[in-house]
């Protein structure tokens, strides 16, 4: 299986990059993975001018990044979520990324899996809801499996994440997909 992570932490090897990395090594056994960091990307926010619609091969209006990151979906079979938790939502790169989706190209990628990474500073229960919510209407609304995710509380400086067992659980995760 093809396996497209699209990480959304501004901050390099930072908590997000960490937990994408030890999923990698337990994915990577079995599956091809590939992690595309949006902040390695230039991509604007969807305009919401629907030109991708009336275009005929639904090329956007905006001249960014995002053709690269389409044909990377385009080899996908599962995708993979990972972001920093800002204010209970998703880094605005990734943000950003998920939202020029309404292209209908999505309609021609043969991703059937998805899995979620969260990290955040915060320890509420409740911290990771608003995204839990997003995250199950994108997965009805495409008719996707889930294939899990981890969700890492109280981790907000550089490394903190690896006094928890966190890395341990993510390589699990991507080791029993």
């Amino acid at each position: 299986m093809n396996i497209l992570i699209l990480s959304g932490s501004p901050r390099k090897n930072g908590n997000t990059d960490l937990l994408v990395d030890a999923f990698v090594k337990g994915a990577s056994q079995k599956h091809h993975v590939e992690v595309v960091s949006v902040r390695d990307y230039k991509v604007n926010t969807c305009l919401g001018c629907n030109a991708c619609f009336m275009s005929k091969d639904n090329t956007c209006a905006q001249k960014d990044d995002m053709p690269i990151i389409y044909d990377k979906m385009s080899h996908a079979d599962m995708l993979v979520i990972a972001s920093p938790v800002y204010f209970y939502g998703l880094s605005a790169l990734l943000k950003a990324v998920i939202d020029r989706f309404h292209n209908p190209i999505r309609d021609t990628f043969h991703i059937k899996k998805m899995a979620l990474l969260l990290v955040g500073a915060a320890t509420l229960p409740e911290l990771f809801d608003s995204i839990l919510a997003q995250y199950q209407l994108c997965l009805n609304f495409f008719k996707l499996e889930d294939a899990g995710h981890m969700l890492v509380r109280g981790v907000k400086d550089k490394g903190d994440i690896k006094n928890t067992n966190a890395l341990n659980e993510a390589f699990e995760l991507g080791h029993n997909i």
